[in-house]
């Protein structure tokens, strides 16, 4: 396969230009701009608060320096906290063309969205000088994410993912499985899977940590669509959800935003640091998505029961679809049918192979169904992490 060579060295699978809002207030203008373009890889992120954040900055860098992206329109009102000369010095380093545009300076809406339409042909045009080299899967980060979640998915379509994951990992990609607060219960058997008994530490204080956040919050990640679709417990809500990972050693444990640089298998600890604070929200689904794609990842496989019809911007999104009656339902937005694992007409091993192809192919350049149907979900609000320590990242392998 082939990827976009980008000056810092990584490839991409896709070519995308970024029109980037740094503050709610910006929005509007943002948008129009991406709107109003006549490419269809021109695509929309931003962060709505005013107030700055360590966490929503970091994310954005590597939101804004991913291989998938090959240049970036930032719009400011002007008056904002986030630290734009941060995040455009960080796109600069990295080799990547990029435009600041702000509002109060720039005449006002019609003004800049008229610039920022100017820029963004400009960026176009760069972007589709970018070199096409050889690409190898070795070079590939997949993430993965259950959304959705009912009976079905813990014994067909996660443990699919997880036959996929294996594979990959055989040939030296990076995964990523997320969601510590899903994974309540499952600490003690992935501490016994870390490559290093102080990695087995860390992973059993992460979901700890997990379980008191969402003590305090109020509300965990065990849904009232999980129970209608016929999950009794957390317990096995979690078991479910602990499937997609496969039975590989577990080689990192990191936080959004963090970029593993060798081959294997990395746990994403996304719940916050610290006590629960106002503005802090519960988690979803598509700013977990976005958090493994600011840590490098090209695509993401996400899975499902009930049904869910999201993508996202930058990085394109692969369903596995877990329940037959949901697939039947809702094929138009599916990729993969592991339903048939329920129905005895494939095994787990078979969907995974399926679903491992497509991961290849959709690197090739083929489309995912949210691809085509115009999905671009993206959510980036405020959170606290601290840094990880020695024990997360070990060298051993």
């Amino acid at each position: 396969m082939k990827g976009y060579l980008r000056a810092d060295g990584r490839k991409g699978i896709r070519n995308i230009i970024l029109v980037t809002y740094l503050v709610e207030c910006a929005h509007h203008v943002a948008r129009a701009i991406v709107t109003d373009s006549p490419s269809d890889n021109v695509q929309l992120i931003g962060f709505p608060g005013c107030y700055p954040n360590e966490y929503s900055l970091k994310i954005m860098e590597g939101l804004c320096t991913h291989p998938n992206v090959a240049g970036v329109l930032m719009v400011s009102l002007g008056c904002e906290g986030f630290n734009r000369e941060q995040l455009s010095n960080t796109i600069k380093a990295s080799g990547r063309p990029v435009e600041t545009l702000v509002i109060q300076k720039s005449g006002g809406t019609k003004k800049t969205i008229a610039a920022g339409l100017e820029r963004v042909r400009e960026l176009v045009v760069s972007a589709e000088a970018v070199e096409l080299v050889p690409m190898d899967i070795s070079e590939l980060m997949v993430g993965t994410i259950c959304g959705g979640s009912d009976g079905t998915s813990g014994i067909g379509a996660n443990p699919a993912v997880g036959h996929c994951f294996d594979k990959l990992i055989e040939d030296d990609a990076v995964c990523i499985f997320e969601e510590t607060g899903e994974l309540i219960g499952c600490e003690q058997i992935m501490a016994e899977r870390a490559i290093t008994p102080e990695l087995g530490v860390e992973i059993m204080a992460s979901v700890e940590k997990a379980e008191k956040y969402y003590t305090k919050m109020g509300y965990g990640s065990f849904a009232p669509g999980n129970a209608e679709g016929g999950l009794t417990t957390q317990e096995e809500k979690s078991m479910g959800a602990y499937a997609k990972s496969g039975s590989s050693k577990i080689h990192g444990l990191i936080k959004p935003g963090d970029i593993p640089s060798q081959g294997g298998l990395y746990l994403m600890d996304v719940v916050p640091d610290g006590e629960p604070m106002f503005g802090f929200p519960n988690i979803v689904d598509s700013a977990e998505i976005v958090e493994m794609i600011a840590s490098g990842c090209h695509l993401t496989l996400f899975t499902t029961g009930r049904g869910s019809v999201v993508g996202s911007a930058i990085s394109p999104v692969i369903k596995v679809c877990a329940n037959p009656e949901t697939y039947e339902n809702l094929s138009d937005d599916m990729d993969i049918n592991a339903g048939k694992i329920i129905k005895g007409e494939a095994t787990v091993s078979q969907v995974g192979d399926e679903i491992y192809q497509m991961v290849k192919q959709v690197a090739q350049g083929q489309q995912t169904k949210s691809e085509e149907l115009g999905h671009q979900e993206f959510v980036l609000t405020y959170k606290k992490f601290e840094g990880i320590g020695p024990s997360c990242l070990p060298t051993v392998r």
